[in-house]
């Protein structure tokens, strides 16, 4: 039986996890303020081997052969009882005793246990995967040889073949869930179902040529000094695992989706639709903003950035002289001539290594401390380069790999500059990304939980943010870059309007994609593909314009509080001195700093 299996594995691991987070672990006297630390490590240290692919991800390689039945029922049930052990030593820290920066890993982690065991009071495991995440669309990546996990040794190589042997398991909960998601009426739209069919059965996941299948690739990639018996066993091995394990597991699921599934989909497009569908959605608002907004308090927000933009624009379509009205000039920036100035790829960098140069003076007066990781503009791989958007990828702690803005540039001569070059530079590079995420890591004093922790809304938040401080830096000058940035701008507000009002069923996804055509310069593919993305992910789409709003009404309050003595500097170290944060903790946060001013 399946659960017997699953048993094994899983009292192993939530027991050891458990079990070092036993009273006895710490006196039942006095805490010390530094326990917090110790509490801190040993969740993280269990939390990691509940979610090995996260240790993965991280390049720690402890668990690389792990794949735990995350979404079954007596799983979460463990995970649960984890989280409240944890909870109950944190009961006996003095936390009015704890300095202010032990205060906010308090914070962080009572924050963090109360929004994991509250998600599974609304069952997102009866929807283990979508169209837009999830383990199947995950494992080919892990599998390939060209993610995170590694193909350099023997024992890597086994590894992977033990990991992938779990999937079938893992997939067999994931249809047993959908069904119980059926019976429960929590199911997802049958417009998301039908794009999630041939993701299943994409030829290069379910192709039996092996040397076209995604799976194959550590199999054409061995390390040189692999013998030749080695690569016989591994050939073996792997031609194996691909054509009898994972090619019929993914076959399945795209039978049941399509024969099982689809049908009994929902027609709607929001989670309003759903039983408790408003009281899901409200926790989704709240775990994404990590706020107590409420979605029509996030909506209203919304309207309200939407129409200060396309005030800012009606700027931008004077100055030009553009004669049109402005959904006419939002559509015209699509195709005009002069938003297309580049010829070769060296060209485009050129453009953007001209960004870095022209703030890098600059930088001094905004940051105290900026971080040690190196940073490099590369183009993406031409490989991955057709379907990817630009993207930072974090650097490591300690030097070796650098932080990466990466730009994919398909065809150099459609290029277009209204894109936003500039804003997107201090989003996806510096200060944004690679700025926060480095000083994050590099934060040795930070537990690991924070130095590798993630809150959309601070993260994102914080990377918006850095958009705004473009005429600080002496961007946004050109009419047609200052388009690009409103333009990355409004993506941000109409998300607010477009997710709350999907969610709540004031809106449906034909409207949803008509609201966005007239506010931003997609076509109505791209512009489907978000709203979609919306309709899978409720509330993610949230956290961007929450976040930078947040951070500029604080740096607005203590302006003006400090006038002349405010140090913007000194401002931007504090925001990010302990990396990723709920809102509310940064709050608490910048009050205490603020007293120490």
């Amino acid at each position: 039986m399946k659960v017997n299996l699953f048993h094994t594995l899983f009292l192993a691991v939530t027991a050891a996890a458990i079990m070092s987070c036993k009273k006895t672990d710490y006196p039942l006297t006095r805490e010390t303020p530094a326990e917090i630390d110790s509490i801190a490590a040993n969740y993280y240290e269990n939390y990691l081997k509940l979610y090995p692919l996260e240790a993965t991800a991280q390049g720690d390689l402890r668990y690389n052969d792990q794949l735990p039945v995350n979404i079954d029922k007596d799983f979460i049930s463990g995970e649960i009882s984890f989280y409240n052990s944890v909870q109950n030593q944190m009961k006996k820290v003095e936390y009015d005793k704890l300095s202010d920066e032990k205060k906010t890993v308090y914070d962080v982690l009572d924050y963090t246990l109360k929004d994991k065991i509250e998600r599974y009071a609304y069952h997102p495991e009866y929807i283990p995967f979508t169209q837009f995440g999830g383990l199947p669309l995950d494992l080919p990546l892990l599998g390939s040889g060209q993610g995170s996990q590694p193909f350099k040794t023997e024992k890597d190589y086994t590894d992977w073949l033990v990991r992938a042997r779990k999937f079938p398991l893992w997939m067999d909960t994931a249809i047993e869930n959908f069904r119980e998601g059926i019976v429960q009426k929590h199911t997802l739209p049958k417009k998301l179902v039908a794009k999630m069919i041939p993701q299943m059965s994409a030829d290069e996941i379910i192709t039996t040529d092996l040397e076209k299948n995604i799976f194959y690739g550590p199999v054409k990639n061995f390390p040189k000094n692999f013998t030749d018996a080695q690569k016989e066993k591994f050939t073996r091995e792997y031609s194996d695992l691909i054509t009898k394990t994972l090619i019929p597991t993914y076959q399945k699921m795209a039978h049941f989706l399509e024969q099982e599934y689809l049908p009994k989909a929902r027609d709607t497009d929001g989670i309003s639709a759903m039983p408790n569908g408003n009281e899901i959605y409200a926790y989704y608002a709240k775990s994404w903003t990590t706020t107590n907004l409420t979605p029509d308090e996030i909506n209203k927000t919304g309207i309200a950035e939407v129409a200060r933009l396309r005030a800012e624009m009606e700027k931008v379509r004077q100055q030009v002289n553009f004669e049109g009205t402005l959904e006419e000039f939002i559509t015209h920036v699509k195709t005009d001539p002069k938003a297309f100035p580049y010829k070769t790829a060296d060209e485009v960098l050129g453009g953007f290594n001209a960004i870095l140069k022209k703030i890098t003076p600059k930088l001094n007066t905004m940051f105290s401390v900026t971080p040690k990781t190196p940073f490099e503009i590369r183009q993406t791989e031409k490989f991955r380069e057709a379907s990817a958007s630009a993207e930072y990828m974090p650097g490591t702690p300690d030097g070796k790999r650098p932080g990466i803005f990466y730009i994919p540039i398909p065809d150099p001569t459609k290029f277009n500059v209204t894109s936003g070059m500039e804003s997107l530079f201090l989003h996806e590079a510096i200060p944004g990304h690679h700025y926060q995420i480095s000083l994050q890591q590099e934060n040795m004093s930070l537990p690991k939980f924070m130095r590798f922790g993630w809150f959309g809304a601070y993260g994102e938040g914080w990377a918006l943010y850095t958009e705004s401080l473009g005429p600080e830096f002496g961007l946004y000058t050109d009419p047609y870059q200052k388009m690009g940035s409103l333009s990355d701008e409004m993506l941000r507000a109409v998300r607010l309007v477009v997710d709350t009002g999907l969610h709540t069923g004031t809106m449906n996804r034909e409207e949803a994609i008509r609201y966005f055509l007239s506010n931003i310069s997609y076509d109505e593919a791209a512009a489907t593909a978000e709203v979609e993305r919306y309709m899978a992910m409720p509330g993610q789409a949230l956290s961007y314009k929450i976040g930078s709003l947040k951070i500029r009404s604080l740096r607005d309050q203590y302006q003006k509080q400090r006038g002349a003595k405010f140090s913007l500097a000194k401002f931007h170290d504090e925001i990010l001195n302990q990396g990723c944060l709920p809102l509310d903790v940064l709050d608490r946060k910048m009050k205490l700093w603020a007293k120490r001013q």
